[in-house]
């Protein structure tokens, strides 16, 4: 039972993420460039480090992603005013409606990839899926010891 819910936890995750790339692929994008933007949308005036170490990709592979989401107008690179070797990354006006298509598909996936739970069952899995992450985001020094055995 407790490896067929990771399973299963892996499947309804990639299953989003295969509907989300045959959405962003409608609007001539890839998933990666729609998490770029995203994210900055949170966070405007990231570096491409700090996007690449979000991402969990290598900052060349960001480079290239933001080399095409600049070169359809939808973000910009600035110089940081306090190092000039850094450029900061932030959206433009053109990716608003990009932006919106995205929430609102964000919206349509949730509501269908949820449909026939109450909120009930909505609050007590996001609960569980809040746990599970903080588990696996905060170290104990009993992991640190046994993994570096």
């Amino acid at each position: 039972m407790k490896a067929e819910m990771l399973v299963e936890l892996h499947d309804v995750a990639r299953l989003m993420r295969t509907r989300f790339d045959r959405r962003a692929r409608a609007y001539g994008m890839t998933r990666a460039q729609g998490v770029i933007l995203m994210r900055l949308e949170r966070q405007p005036g990231m570096t491409q480090n700090e996007m690449a170490a979000l991402c969990e990709v290598e900052p060349i592979t960001v480079g290239r992603l933001v080399d095409r989401l600049e070169a359809r107008g939808f973000l910009e690179r600035r110089l940081d005013p306090s190092d000039r070797r850094i450029r900061r990354l932030y959206l433009l006006a053109d990716s608003a409606p990009v932006l919106t298509a995205i929430h609102r598909y964000k919206d349509e996936l949730f509501q269908e990839s949820t449909e026939g739970l109450d909120d009930a069952t909505m609050e007590l899995v996001t609960q569980v899926l809040l746990k599970m992450k903080s588990n696996l985001t905060t170290e104990s020094p009993a992991r640190v010891a046994a993994v570096g055995e």
